[in-house]
């Protein structure tokens, strides 16, 4: 297998972004985040995003250079509309409002919606536990990419539905990163890309059947993910509750902690 150096793959990265027409801060931002999920070992949100982006770029589901849109703001919380920009952009653009707003006010909850993939949501745990505040976000995909099946199910109903928790400490932050599936399904691409089998216990097959082979997710008719659990003890709460807080933080402050910065994003 090919070794490529992180400065190299961050320079070709970030070149592949403002060719497809990114302008050069928004390039670095996203090419930083995906060479990072690499080096982090989630392959999942590394470098494999790029045909995605950059496809989503020229078929207008992305756009580049667009501003992010306040559409309701108050001393503690922040609603956003992402204007389908690039995900890591719009995403770093929120936090960047929310934490001065926590550090005032205790605490800070923002939401964004129409935005693109926004990546690893370690990351912005890591941004912000950095800066001695507390961290929960919810995502999920506003019915694109539904590739769980719901405990009990055997057709795609659902989003992974990630959920991020980060708490400072004396030393390195304390951070949780899962989806309510039971595997995010870029670890699903990376195998399929590679050509090898998923563990047993990812997959079921368009008829239900589990099976190790990834390319049901891709072609048609598709098969699904297993929720988190898998398929004894699959638990139906956690798959529904990131979109219960995603929902509840549009049009709410949020339940964070005191001195927290938290932020929900609809896609």
């Amino acid at each position: 297998m090919p070794t490529v150096p992180a400065a190299d793959l961050l320079t070709f990265t970030r070149a592949l972004f403002q060719n497809a027409g990114l302008p050069a801060d928004e390039a670095s931002t996203v090419a930083a985040a995906l060479v990072d999920g690499n080096l982090c070992g989630h392959d999942s949100h590394g470098v494999i995003r790029i045909i995605q982006y950059v496809t989503a770029l020229e078929e207008g589901g992305m756009r580049a250079g667009v501003p992010l849109l306040v559409i309701k703001e108050s001393p503690a919380v922040l609603v956003a509309d992402g204007q389908w920009g690039l995900g890591q952009v719009q995403a770093r653009r929120l936090l960047e409002r929310l934490v001065p707003k926590a550090r005032i006010a205790g605490i800070a909850a923002g939401t964004l919606r129409h935005a693109g993939h926004i990546g690893r949501l370690g990351e912005y745990a890591e941004i912000v536990t950095w800066q001695g505040c507390a961290f929960l976000c919810t995502v999920n995909g506003h019915g694109f990419g539904r590739g769980v099946a719901p405990p009990g199910g055997i057709d795609s109903r659902i989003g992974t539905n990630p959920l991020c928790l980060g708490a400072p400490t004396a030393g390195d932050p304390l951070i949780l990163d899962i989806g309510t599936s039971v595997v995010a399904e870029g670890k699903v691409r990376v195998a399929f890309n590679k050509g090898v089998a998923a563990p047993e216990g990812w997959l079921l097959d368009e008829q239900g059947r589990p099976t190790t082979d990834p390319g049901v997710l891709y072609r048609e008719p598709r098969g699904s993910i297993l929720p988190l659990g898998g398929s004894q003890s699959g638990y139906k709460g956690f798959p529904s509750q990131p979109n219960s807080l995603r929902d509840f933080s549009t049009d709410s402050p949020g339940r964070t902690r005191p001195g927290s910065a938290g932020f929900s994003r609809e896609k």
